[in-house]
């Protein structure tokens, strides 16, 4: 279900950003050996799962500029990959229906990328690598993976099928 796919992501997201503004190491008084042993305690972890969001802009700051900036396939050891190249308005961009934009854009371009698989593909690219990766170069999609749907694909990281290599 939708609802499931996101409140996992959005828990993933509180807990790598709790890892990475936290850390895992010890201070340097922590592990002195002139210390008295530390008493052992059973830590309380609270995670509250916040919604990141984005302001949802009113009138598209984008309006006539292409979300795409060129498409490239090329060939790896599982078949094709069509490699995406956004621009930087595809990156930023937050304005409602945009996704559909990008990806007639895509269609316009190479009407062989318009299968249900790559469409949801690019999809998970649209509304996860660009927050889990922002300046990821491409956004890689493969016609040989499996149209498993768009949460099974969330769920698979975009890549259903098998991992991206």
């Amino acid at each position: 279900m939708p609802i499931e796919s996101a409140t996992r992501a959005v828990g993933v997201l509180a807990i790598l950003s709790t890892l990475a503004t936290t850390g895992c190491a010890s201070t340097d008084s922590d592990i002195r050996s002139d210390s008295a042993p530390a008493a052992t305690t059973t830590p309380t972890i609270t995670a509250q799962a916040t919604a990141v969001t984005r302001p949802t802009p009113t009138v598209d700051p984008y309006a006539g500029q292409p979300l795409i900036d060129r498409l490239e396939w090329t060939e790896n050891a599982d078949g094709p990959r069509l490699m995406v190249h956004p621009t930087r308005a595809g990156r930023d961009t937050t304005y409602p229906g945009s996704d559909l934009r990008a990806w007639q854009e895509i269609r316009t371009a190479d009407p062989a990328a318009d299968t249900p698989g790559m469409w949801d593909q690019f999809r998970c690219h649209w509304e996860w690598a660009r927050l889990i990766a922002p300046d990821k170069p491409t956004w890689n999609l493969e016609p040989w993976r499996p149209p498993v749907g768009y949460d099974a694909t969330v769920d698979a990281a975009c890549n259903p099928g098998g991992p991206e290599r």
